[in-house]
């Protein structure tokens, strides 16, 4: 099989791609496609398909069973393909490096090493995504595989791994203070500076960690690959994608436009034109980075057979001189049941999710919007805690940290991570680094200073992904607590980092736990009884966080899912989960239905199923949820 020379242009010498966009724009598939097309090209080489998506779907669009360990395709045997499973890495991490990361810590704090082993058992969300871009520094450094495609979480989630290479840098200086002020320590009364396993370790991080970075920055080794989809909300999504990716000095490789229909009236003469139009607004945004438009596909690619074809039909996007005209939309009829009034019900909390790309944030909007014009007199908030925020673009305007009002009653807002963090590193990390180095700022020695509180606040400023969404949670809980708000609508995270988010609660009240127990053994010698009594605060107001979202007269989660086999699967394994956690289910919504696609969702506990037909294109964004609100509700 050879493939359409125009199809791909990329060096012989490529050997990391990462495939990554908006969520639900067709990554995974052409990650498969990508991942079997090498497969095919370089017979003699070994090819490594990996997942670092926490919701992995793999398995749903190679037709196969995939696991943690890696399995040759069927047809391909040189091609191996692997969901990166988070747990299982961090044992292994503990297992090679816990000791002597326990030895490191030890020397640059008042604890004993015994008490550090319980932070490997707190299960931090965002642990997944550390683990994950070790393990692929890893297989490329061994040589495991001569070329690595992954496919990636959506952008957002991407660029939030790509951080933690600082997020390692900072680490791995805060360690290195402890060891030198062990080594200075060792100097004064010994005279001399014996290396150890933690001089090895550090030596060794500290390579892997700037060849890893190298590799990412290569140009001629490596690209991420960006799929987006011709919609306006996929298109402000990328360009912001592509500036990231710009900053952090990672080359974009390409740029793959998803589900270009041809020119056919049964498609929709609307939707073509928008297309179009679109097609060059990507052409004009990538410059010089090439740019490939993928067909629409009548099925779902997913299997051996229609993975190859696909391949074979992607073409070099060419800039379309004379855009056809938007023609005029109708709006689609209301199909039974819709939803049922939940202020009137006494929900105060409604999370909205799915998979990537799904049209949970217009769902979210559309939900925020009809409660605010049925109830003018309740103050309505719809919030996005989503990292790749698209809120305001469903609404066509710019949203921020702080709410904006939309009407009178209804109010939005764009959640900013590292402003929640900051909130959060002035209000209690900075005095937990001080506490957790047993030293005080007040007559200690310059050294003490150097190596302890400084390495401290190194460590605790460089917070894992997760918690500025668990300090968002509790700031929402708040408001509805103080009847500032009556109901608020989150805008959630693509499925896999939903899941971690809902986790969340109980791993920072087991950190919160933890820092309590040291403070105990230890009080004599810590002090710190006001910033104990903030934090046990802090870990009340979690706990009950905790207890709202399982109370299923306060909170109610919302799938959003559409007819598409992958889709449906990990919509179906969404669910499962959700009931195990005790979340309230009684909507999912099948969006952009069509009569002649009415899938099986007999594998789905819910009560009442909503199905919003594909929404008119050629409107403004605010009569779009306006539409949309009208279509839901009864």
């Amino acid at each position: 099989m050879r493939l359409h020379c125009q199809c791909m242009d990329f060096s012989v010498d490529l050997q990391l791609v990462m495939v990554s966009g908006k969520g639900g724009v067709g990554k995974t598939t052409l990650s498969c496609a990508i991942a079997r097309s090498f497969g095919y090209q370089f017979s003699d080489q070994s090819i490594l398909l990996l997942s670092t998506d926490p919701a992995h779907s793999l398995g749903d669009v190679l037709q196969m069973e995939v696991a943690d360990d890696a399995r040759s395709l069927p047809d391909l045997p040189n091609v191996h393909v692997r969901a990166l499973d988070a747990q299982t890495l961090l044992a292994t991490f503990k297992e090679r490096y816990g000791t002597v990361l326990e030895l490191l810590v030890e020397r640059g704090s008042f604890v004993q090493r015994e008490d550090l082993t319980p932070v490997w058992d707190l299960d931090w969300p965002g642990l997944d995504e550390l683990m994950g871009i070790l393990e692929i520094q890893r297989l490329l450094r061994e040589g495991v595989a001569d070329r690595v495609v992954v496919d990636m979480a959506p952008s957002g989630h991407t660029l939030n791994l790509f951080g933690l290479m600082n997020f390692l840098d900072e680490f791995l200086a805060a360690l290195e203070l402890f060891q030198e002020k062990h080594r200075v320590i060792q100097q004064t009364f010994t005279g001399k500076n014996i290396a150890d396993d933690a001089d090895e370790f550090l030596h060794t991080m500290k390579e892997d960690l700037a060849a890893g970075r190298q590799l990412l920055q290569d140009v001629a080794r490596t690209a991420c690959w960006v799929v987006a989809i011709a919609e306006p909300m996929s298109l402000l999504e990328t360009r912001r994608f592509l500036e990231a990716l710009h900053t952090l000095q990672i080359p974009c490789g390409g740029l793959w436009v998803n589900r270009i229909i041809a020119e056919a009236a049964d498609l929709g003469r609307d939707r073509y034109a928008e297309q179009q139009h679109l097609l060059n607004q990507f052409l004009q945004l990538a410059a010089e980075t090439p740019i490939y438009a993928i067909p629409q596909h009548a099925q779902e690619p997913i299997g051996a057979t229609a993975l190859d074809q696909l391949i074979q039909q992607i073409e070099r996007a060419q800039s379309v001189p004379n855009v056809p005209k938007w023609q005029p939309d109708t709006i689609p009829a209301k199909i039974p049941p819709g939803f049922g009034d939940f202020v009137a019900t006494g929900r105060r909390l409604i999370l909205v999710g799915g998979k990537g790309g799904v049209g949970k944030t217009t769902i979210a909007a559309a939900i925020a919007w009809g409660m605010a014009q049925t109830h003018c007199d309740r103050a309505i908030r719809v919030i996005s805690i989503d990292p790749a925020h698209s809120l305001g673009d469903a609404f066509g305007q710019s949203l921020g940290h702080e709410p904006s009002h939309l009407t009178t009653n209804l109010s939005a807002q764009e959640i900013d991570a590292e402003t929640v963090l900051d909130q959060f590193r002035h209000d209690y990390l900075w005095e937990l680094a001080s506490m957790m180095s047993g030293e005080s700022s007040e007559g200690e020695t310059s050294l003490k200073l150097a190596y302890g509180p400084e390495a401290w606040r190194r460590i605790v400023s460089q917070s894992l992904p997760g918690i500025d969404e668990m300090l968002s949670l509790i700031s929402v809980m708040e408001l509805l607590e103080s009847n500032e708000q009556d109901l608020i609508i989150l805008d959630t995270a693509p499925t896999g980092h939903l899941l971690r988010f809902l986790e969340m609660p109980t791993a920072m009240a087991d950190w919160l736990a933890w820092i309590f127990k040291l403070w105990m053994k230890y009080q004599d010698v810590l002090g710190n009884v006001d910033l104990m009594s903030r934090l046990r605060s802090l870990r009340q107001r979690v706990v009950q966080a905790q207890k709202k979202l399982k109370d299923p007269q306060y909170t109610e989660f919302i799938g959003v899912m559409q007819a598409q086999t992958a889709i449906l699967a990990e919509a179906q394994r969404l669910n499962a989960t959700l009931e195990q956690l005790g979340i309230a289910q009684n909507y999912g919504v099948l969006n952009r239905f069509a009569p002649d696609q009415q899938p099986d969702l007999s594998g789905f506990s819910l009560q009442t199923w909503v199905h919003l037909p594909t929404l008119p294109r050629c409107v403004a964004p605010e009569e779009r949820i306006a539409i949309a609100a009208s279509l839901l509700f009864q």
